[in-house]
C-alpha cells in the first residue's frame, strides 16, 4: 500500500505522543497544512485497520468518550521507513538546484 506526505505528518505527530483527532489536526495547521477531520478520520482508520496505530477510548467532561490514537511497534517501523523515504526524497530535489 502507497503511503503519502500525509501518512508521514500524522506519523510524525504521533510518534511524539497519543492525541485525540482534533488534537493531530490542530497541530497540522499550525505547520500550515490545512486539513480537516473528514479527511483524517478515513486515513486514521486504514492506518489502525493496517496495524500501524492502536486507539484508546478515554471518557470526556464535555461530551462524547473521545478516541486516542497512538502508535504500533509497526507504526514506529513504519515512521522510520517513511523519514528515510523522506530525506532522500528532500535530496533528491535539493540536488537539482544550481
Amino acid at each position: 500500500m502507497r503511503k503519502g506526505v500525509l501518512d508521514l505528518c500524522i506519523l510524525r505527530v504521533l510518534g511524539k505522543g497519543e492525541a485525540y483527532t482534533s488534537d493531530i489536526v490542530a497541530v497540522l495547521k499550525s505547520v500550515d497544512l490545512l486539513v480537516v477531520e473528514g479527511t483524517i478520520y478515513p486515513l486514521l482508520n486504514r492506518m489502525k485497520n493496517a496495524g500501524t496505530l492502536t486507539y484508546r477510548w478515554e471518557e470526556s467532561a464535555a461530551g462524547p468518550p473521545r478516541k486516542y490514537y497512538s502508535l504500533t511497534e509497526k507504526g514506529q517501523a513504519l515512521l522510520d521507513e517513511l523519514e528515510t523515504a523522506w530525506a532522500q526524497f528532500v535530496a533528491s530535489v535539493n540536488s537539482l538546484q544550481s
